[in-house]
């Protein structure tokens, strides 16, 4: 008894040593409010402290004393606050933007060294700034073009609409605009993206090390956050291109508490070429226009509300009936609180549809028309707990809504009307998840977490039971099950870890690895050269499993001479249960029994990622090498054996360059170089009363590679004048971008097909095939902008 009453008497004492108390607040842009995401705030008794979240706020738990807070950002002015840490403290700064930048080009938004010292790792970023300085196809800044410049992504070829990633499929990839999925991120078949630079704020592409928080797909997350307004002052921006201008409008609602962007952008090709194309006079169509808009309001120091919305459409008629158009349309709505000092809270209500038209036949009596589209309703609560310095812990859930619509289709035969359209389909997808970022001491420091998803294909609709056939042969339908509205028709779900573990070897050098497990419930049918827009989404089912992906890697990071000079390289390992692929000949196109003429095969992908970046001086820039190789192995396609995916490409070599001149001129440059893509050709040919027939005698699949890709781009950038002749600054900027693409006239494959011309071969002569290449750009390609700010 005694022993326990002096326990309690000293508890309280005990208790009052270990209190502590928290330092929060938001890092803001001193010129515009908008947060700054990924800034340091640094104890500096302790040499450690946080970083801003995607929302800029941090959070530090202290036992009581005096510090020293420091907050930096790469390019801004680094302050520091004297604090003495009695009871909690709001502790917001803005930070102003440097004004000497000569001697540096940013290249990403992060600390210095934070590619040594945080737990991340197969990360690609690249600072909008950078990605504004760089060559580009027709002068127009691209994000996801860009992002290709960096190890471990590419794509199949220009034109090719989306990207891959560690040899993953571009239906693979998860790519979010203020957390609403993309489910197409091109503009123009693929030579631009749907994002707007001037309404973009950050952009981090996950190729690996997927955090919890994020599932859905198997091969990587691009995240991409748009720019909040302008909250201290109106802010006008633009440009005037080759193929399109664009405008954007930003300013305070109520000064630096509420702002608003609206960024627009239309091409106009077939607007200067109307007076001299006889069919854009007649209705054809050949452009695209998007229009980007956000909005917040802060309504205390611990609610903010934002809301974000695109809207995009491609048009590409042939006359007024014919043709076809695609679009996405995005809507978010989030809700940020902060229930206390250590416990942020994020709430998102998003929509995100995706819709596209095919026409033919300009007579009344013959033609066709198709529409299809994928939309879903989301909710994702995610919470951020600040327990102390060496961990931040994330959790929350999210349940989406999806309705498939494969088909709205007629068809007028003879004056005849045939529907053939096909029933919606639906589901729902939800999940939960927890993540932890803890530092066990000084030198190492892990990222670990859980996630579990859950997915229900519902009825009203038909399941399909499908018999057994021959390997690689379309399957038979042995019953035909109508399943009520409402009711499960299949479900699937599935426990996802993620682990990452960094190790301090000294201060400028680490060594990190990395796991993690998902599944993909919704897969993007096609089997094209590369993806187009008329490509379809379909849910998992019965007879379609969810796609299972698992990656492995180990890197090394290594800077130079005070972070001048980052390296990194990483080696990675990806396979796959039960990847899509499609038997020879497969109908994917107003197909009920779509599923019938789709298999499921093993997929692997491994590789090595070298990365060398400059960050000092005038001239910087970086060089990034992946060695890489992607196959497949499906019992019925190839004889069983592994054969290389469309989009394996064994080496990916690009230098990226930047030399500043003078305060007004400024230079870059980027060559790429990679290996030849791989396609089928055939291995024999007949010929029946003179019409050859190819024909793939062992079955072969991807069994040719198409010849090496390479290109050189060159840009220069004029700034206008940044003070008048009395020597006061102008408020006003502008600047041209001259640029050149494809500098010395490579004509780089897109495809090559075989064909015997349009002559009928005489009885009794053999007939002379042909192999024809196609490129899209076979000269090289200047242009023009002018930017402007005011």
């Amino acid at each position: 008894m005694k022993k326990l009453l002096l326990l309690l008497a000293v508890l309280p004492t005990f208790l009052i040593a270990q209190e502590k108390y928290t330092i929060n607040g938001y890092v803001t842009d001193a010129a515009n409010g908008e947060a700054l995401i990924g800034a340091t705030v640094l104890i500096t008794e302790l040499s450690s402290g946080n970083i801003t979240n995607v929302y800029g706020f941090y959070s530090i738990t202290l036992p009581p004393g005096d510090y020293t807070v420091e907050f930096r950002y790469l390019g801004f002015v680094t302050e520091t606050k004297s604090v003495s840490l009695s009871e909690n403290i709001r502790l917001d700064m803005e930070l102003s933007e440097e004004q000497t930048q000569l001697e540096e080009v940013v290249v990403t938004a992060k600390p210095e060294d934070e590619n040594v010292t945080s737990t991340e790792m197969s990360v690609a970023e690249m600072d909008i700034q950078t990605v504004r300085k760089m060559p580009a196809i027709l002068g127009e800044v691209d994000i996801i073009k860009s992002l290709q410049l960096l190890p471990g992504v590419t794509s199949v070829g220009e034109g090719s609409s989306g990207f891959n990633v560690r040899g993953g499929s571009v239906g693979q990839n998860l790519v979010l605009l203020d957390e609403a999925p993309v489910y197409n991120s091109s503009h123009m078949l693929g030579f631009f993206s749907v994002f707007n630079p001037d309404a973009v704020k950050d952009m981090k592409l996950y190729k690996g090390a997927i955090p919890a928080q994020y599932g859905g797909r198997i091969s990587s997350v691009l995240d991409i956050r748009m720019k909040e307004g302008n909250k201290k002052e109106l802010e006008m921006n633009g440009g005037i291109g080759t193929i399109f201008s664009r405008f954007s409008i930003e300013g305070p609602i109520k000064k630096d508490k509420s702002s608003f962007i609206l960024a627009g952008r239309r091409s106009y090709a077939d607007i200067l070429a109307k007076p001299f194309v006889e069919e854009l006079r007649n209705g054809a169509a050949l452009n695209f226009y998007d229009l980007t808009a956000k909005t917040n309001f802060q309504f205390s120091d611990r609610d903010q509300l934002f809301l974000s919305g695109y809207f995009g459409q491609d048009n590409f008629m042939f006359d007024k009936d014919q043709g076809f158009s695609w679009g996405n349309r995005t809507s978010t709505v989030r809700w940020n609180h902060l229930f206390n000092d250590r416990l942020f809270s994020n709430f998102t209500f998003f929509f995100s549809d995706y819709e596209y038209e095919l026409a033919f036949g300009d007579n009344p009596q013959d033609k066709f028309k198709w529409n299809s589209d994928i939309n879903t309703l989301a909710l994702k609560p995610s919470l951020t707990y600040f327990i102390d310095q060496k961990n931040e812990l994330t959790f929350g859930g999210e349940i989406f809504n999806y309705v498939f619509e494969p088909a709205r289709a007629s068809g007028i035969s003879d004056g005849e009307t045939i529907n053939l359209s096909l029933p919606d389909k639906r589901a729902i997808e939800s999940a939960l998840y927890i993540n932890n970022d803890q530092k066990i001491n000084d030198d190492l420091s892990i990222q670990y977490g859980l996630r579990f998803s859950y997915f229900n294909l519902l009825g009203e609709g038909n399941k399909f039971i499908l018999g057994d056939t021959i390997p690689g042969r379309r399957r038979p339908i042995e019953n035909v099950e109508e399943v009520s509205k409402g009711s499960s028709i299949a479900s699937h779900s599935g426990w996802e870890p993620r682990v990452s573990v960094k190790y301090q070897l000294n201060k400028e050098m680490s060594v990190k690895a990395s796991y993690n497990r998902i599944l993909q419930y919704i897969h993007l049918i096609s089997n094209t050269t590369a993806s187009n827009p008329l490509d379809v989404w379909t849910p998992s089912s019965n007879n379609l499993k969810p796609q299972i992906g698992q990656q492995w890697a180990v890197g090394l990071f290594k800077n130079f001479k005070g972070n001048a000079y980052e390296t990194s390289i990483e080696v990675y390992y990806r396979e796959t249960d039960q990847q899509l692929e499609y038997i020879n000949g497969a109908d994917l196109l107003i197909n009920e029994a779509l599923e019938a003429d789709l298999l499921s095969g093993d997929g692997r992908a491994y590789g090595v990622e070298l990365y060398v970046k400059k960050n000092a001086g005038r001239l910087n820039g970086w060089l990034s090498y992946t060695l890489g190789r992607t196959e497949l192995q499906t019992t019925g396609i190839n004889q069983g054996e592994w054969y290389p995916t469309r989009y394996d490409q064994t080496h990916n070599l690009k230098l990226t360059g930047f030399y500043e001149i003078n305060d007004r001129w400024s230079l870059s440059s980027t060559f790429s170089y990679l290996s030849g893509t791989p396609t089928t050709f055939p291995t024999h040919r007949y010929e029946v009363q003179g019409i050859t027939i190819p024909h793939n005698s062992n079955d072969s699949r991807n069994n040719v590679r198409l010849p090496d890709y390479h290109r050189l781009d060159f840009s220069a950038i004029r700034k206008g004048k940044a003070v008048r002749k009395d020597g006061t600054p102008r408020k006003n900027r502008d600047e041209l971008v001259f640029t050149v693409y494809n500098i010395y006239n490579r004509a780089n494959p897109f495809s090559i097909y075989f064909w015997q011309g349009a002559d009928r071969v005489n009885v009794g002569e053999r007939a002379d095939t042909r192999a024809t290449q196609v490129s899209i750009f076979a000269s090289f390609i200047p242009s023009i902008t002018y930017n402007f700010k005011f």
